[in-house]
């Protein structure tokens, strides 16, 4: 599956002329709507000089995390570890931010902009430990194709 949606992520993210929230948001829609597991998809930036991340482009339920200080939650502990985070169970993570009573999983992908990490790729699922080691692969290949657009 991940290998067809490979060329899917290049054609999005060699669309000109096209905003890059748009982008990111498009990448948001193939991801949730293909991959059965992955029930809300979103991106997360550094917030300019802050030692916080602002939500940016997402699909699924809204959120009222769109400010996540470093170190809170998921997100906030892979700004500071610059580290892929797989949980397998949200229940078991002590400094975790439940954003729905559905989630019962989680995966952060780090996006690093010349060796620096600005942001990530959160995805939560409703499905008990369903994020493979083929999930953190592609999920990488992504954050670098956002990579090179931030870097553009």
């Amino acid at each position: 599956m991940f290998s067809t949606l490979k060329p899917q992520v290049d054609t999005i993210i060699s669309q000109q002329n096209t905003a890059l929230n748009d982008k990111l948001l498009a990448i948001c829609q193939l991801l949730e709507t293909t991959i059965p597991h992955y029930n809300w998809v979103g991106f997360y930036f550094k917030n300019g000089d802050k030692n916080e991340l602002k939500l940016g482009p997402y699909v699924g339920e809204p959120t009222d995390h769109d400010i996540i200080p470093f170190g809170k939650g998921i997100c906030g502990q892979v700004a500071i570890s610059n580290k892929n985070f797989v949980v397998a169970d949200v229940a078991a993570q002590d400094n975790y931010i439940a954003c729905s009573i559905t989630v019962k999983a989680e995966i952060v992908i780090p996006i690093f902009v010349h060796g620096e990490n600005m942001g990530q790729i959160d995805i939560d699922s409703n499905t008990p430990d369903p994020f493979t080691e083929a999930d953190e692969r592609f999920l990488e290949f992504v954050c670098a194709k956002v990579s090179a657009l931030l870097e553009a």
